[in-house]
């Protein structure tokens, strides 16, 4: 008998035991309210935030200052707090991730995911960053794990916002403001980032393995385009040229080494690079190098870059049109007229003709083409 209670009290706790570990039914919102998740990025910054949207629902005038959304801190009548601020949104914790450390309204915050909330009054608010992101509402709330408090002003808007949402607003390199709008009202805080410091660290964060050439040369670019730490970029570029394995000396890797050291003003050394660049060019490369030589009004080097391209890359269209480009940049348009009528004759496609034909036009009128 003894047995057979026993082997019946296992077969039940199995049976359990089973069912526990099916996942449960999904079910919408409770009250209708909407799911919903916002991202953006500052920089390399990622930032997502998740919450349940309620509706006015006719309440007009009737929202904030209510059981709806209360004003300071107070006994919601469940869960572990007697002084809970507004949740923010509806149902569970609306959260506030950061993938990188920011500044709110000015103030540090490190990299992390927050529960979010809001102690609301009549003209101004405090947000409060939670370290506790997973519990139901404010019921659970507890000052002791907040990491950042701030208060703001409200907003007044001028049309009512029917269903709770988050934006971001006001964007900048390295900033954004995010806006909470409900009803009549508006909450907002700038949120901004270090996104040069952080761009660099996660350049360096990768390249501490084996990275292929054209991986480095994605640093190189950035930095010489953001004019930033621009030593740095110079070590990545010979890396990219010459480091064992992974590198690789060709035009790709030599020009942005060349670029580097333009930017640093060793413009000698930089054109001392680019003539052993040169010989690996393909005819785009040696093109869009020559124009952008017309482009830093540096028309000779330019014309020579373009005649080299032609030498080398006879009877192609592209090269004509570097030709026609250099002699118009000279003030030579007869000339220039002449190369640009061989490239239309040789021109791939339409498209490419139509834009031909308008670049004759200009020269048969003495108007620079480039």
């Amino acid at each position: 008998m003894r047995k057979l209670i026993l082997t019946t009290y296992l077969l039940a706790w199995t049976l359990v035991s089973g069912f526990a570990q099916i996942q449960p039914v999904t079910l919408e919102p409770d009250g209708g309210n909407k799911r919903a998740t916002v991202s953006e990025n500052i920089g390399v910054v990622k930032i997502d935030i998740t919450y349940n949207r309620p509706g006015v629902k006719g309440r007009e005038g009737k929202i904030y200052g209510t059981t709806v959304a209360h004003y300071g801190f107070v006994d919601l009548g469940h869960g572990t707090t007697h002084a809970a601020p507004w949740r923010a949104g509806a149902n569970d914790n609306t959260t506030i991730a950061f993938s990188h450390a920011v500044k709110i309204e000015g103030k540090e915050l490190p990299a992390g995911k927050y529960g979010f909330f809001i102690a609301l009054g009549e003209t101004e608010s405090t947000l409060i960053f939670s370290k506790i992101n997973n519990s139901w509402g404010s019921f659970y709330y507890d000052d002791k794990a907040d990491a950042l408090r701030i208060a703001v002003k409200n907003e007044a808007l001028d049309n009512s916002v029917e269903w709770l949402k988050y934006e971001f607003v006001n964007q900048t390199d390295n900033s954004a403001t995010i806006a909470m709008m409900w009803e009549k009202r508006a909450i907002s805080f700038k949120v901004e980032a270090e996104t040069k410091i952080l761009q660099m660290e996660e350049f360096r964060n990768s390249y501490r393995t084996t990275r292929a050439y054209y991986e480095i040369l994605s640093g190189v670019n950035w930095c010489v385009a953001n004019n930033y730490e621009l030593e740095q970029a110079l070590e990545w570029a010979d890396r990219a040229v010459s480091m064992r394995i992974m590198g690789e000396k060709n035009f790709h890797t030599l020009s942005s080494k060349a670029a580097v050291l333009s930017k640093m003003n060793r413009k000698e050394e930089a054109d001392k690079i680019m003539s052993e660049a040169l010989p690996f060019a393909s005819v785009l490369d040696m093109h869009f190098y020559a124009r952008g030589l017309l482009t830093e009004k540096r028309i000779p080097e330019a014309m020579k870059v373009f005649k080299m391209n032609n030498e080398k890359n006879p009877d192609q269209w592209y090269t004509y049109s570097g030709l026609a480009r250099g002699y118009s940049a000279m003030g030579d348009y007869k000339k220039a007229l002449q190369f640009a009528k061989i490239t239309l004759a040789k021109a791939p496609d339409e498209g490419t003709k139509r834009q031909l034909e308008a670049m004759i036009a200009k020269l048969e009128n003495g108007v620079d083409i480039n």
